[in-house]
C-alpha cells in the first residue's frame, strides 16, 4: 500500500511497550511522529530511539507524540529499551509497536524487499490531529535520521497551518516566510498587516510572529 501526503493514516490495533493501542485513538488531538526501525538491538536504531527520548520535551512542546515500530516482540522491545536507556543516557517512555507478523509494516509500506524481506526500513510519518499524513521520509537501514530536520518540518507544518504561509528552502523558526500565490494581494493586506516584500508577483516574503 502506497501512502501519500494528504492520505488518511491507516488505523490499526497493536501491542506496544505501553500496552495495547488503537492508533487513531492513541493520537487523539495531538500530532504523531511515527517511525520504524529494522530491528531491536541494532546500533543505528539504538541511537535513534535514544535521541527521540532525549527530545521528549521538544516533541511535547509541539503537541507531538512519538511512537516507534520494530518487527520484534514487546518483550524484546522492553529488554532493548534498557540498553537504549543505558547507552544513550535517557529514560525512554514513548510506546514502541510490536510488529512480529509485519502487519503494520506492510500496511504502511515499510518493508522494501530489495533492501530486506523481513526488516522495516527507516520510515517517517508525520501525522496531524485529523489523522492525515503530512510528511513521509524514508531512510536506508544504515543511515540514521536527522532529528533537527524532523523538528524543523513539524515547526514548518504547524506554522503553515496557523499563519497561511509557506516556508522557503532552509527555513528555520524566526526566518522569513512566503505568502502563497493562492492568497491575493487584497487578501494579504488583511492576513499580513505587517506588509511584505514582493520579489516577484509570485514570490512575496514576510515576517510572522
Amino acid at each position: 500500500m502506497t501512502l501519500r501526503i494528504g492520505d488518511l493514516a491507516p488505523d490499526f490495533q497493536a501491542d506496544t511497550t505501553a500496552g495495547p493501542i488503537s492508533f487513531h485513538d492513541w493520537i487523539g488531538s495531538s500530532w504523531a511522529f511515527f517511525f520504524s526501525h529494522p530491528a531491536d538491538f541494532t546500533p543505528v536504531c539504538t541511537t535513534e530511539m535514544g535521541r527521540t527520548s532525549q527530545l521528549a520535551g521538544e516533541f511535547s512542546a509541539r503537541n507531538v507524540k512519538p511512537i516507534g515500530l520494530s518487527t520484534d516482540t514487546v518483550e524484546e522491545h522492553r529488554t532493548w529499551v534498557l540498553d537504549v536507556n543505558d547507552t544513550q543516557n535517557t529514560t525512554l517512555t514513548f510506546p514502541i509497536v510490536a510488529d512480529k507478523d509485519h502487519k503494520v509494516a506492510t500496511l504502511y509500506d515499510m518493508i522494501h524487499p530489495n533492501a530486506s524481506t523481513t526488516a522495516a526500513v527507516r520510515s517517517v510519518f508525520i501525522i496531524d490531529p485529523d489523522k492525515k499524513i503530512r510528511l513521509t521520509m524514508t531512510y536506508p537501514m544504515n543511515v540514521g535520521r536527522n532529528f533537527d530536520e524532523i523538528l524543523r518540518v513539524i515547526d514548518a507544518l504547524q506554522l503553515a497551518d496557523a499563519k497561511t504561509v509557506a516556508t522557503p528552502a532552509d527555513w528555520r523558526p524566526g526566518g522569513k516566510v512566503i505568502i502563497p500565490p493562492s492568497v491575493t494581494n487584497e487578501q494579504a493586506k488583511d492576513i499580513f498587516p505587517q506588509g511584505w516584500e514582493e520579489i516577484r508577483p509570485y514570490l512575496r516574503v514576510t515576517d510572522v510572529n
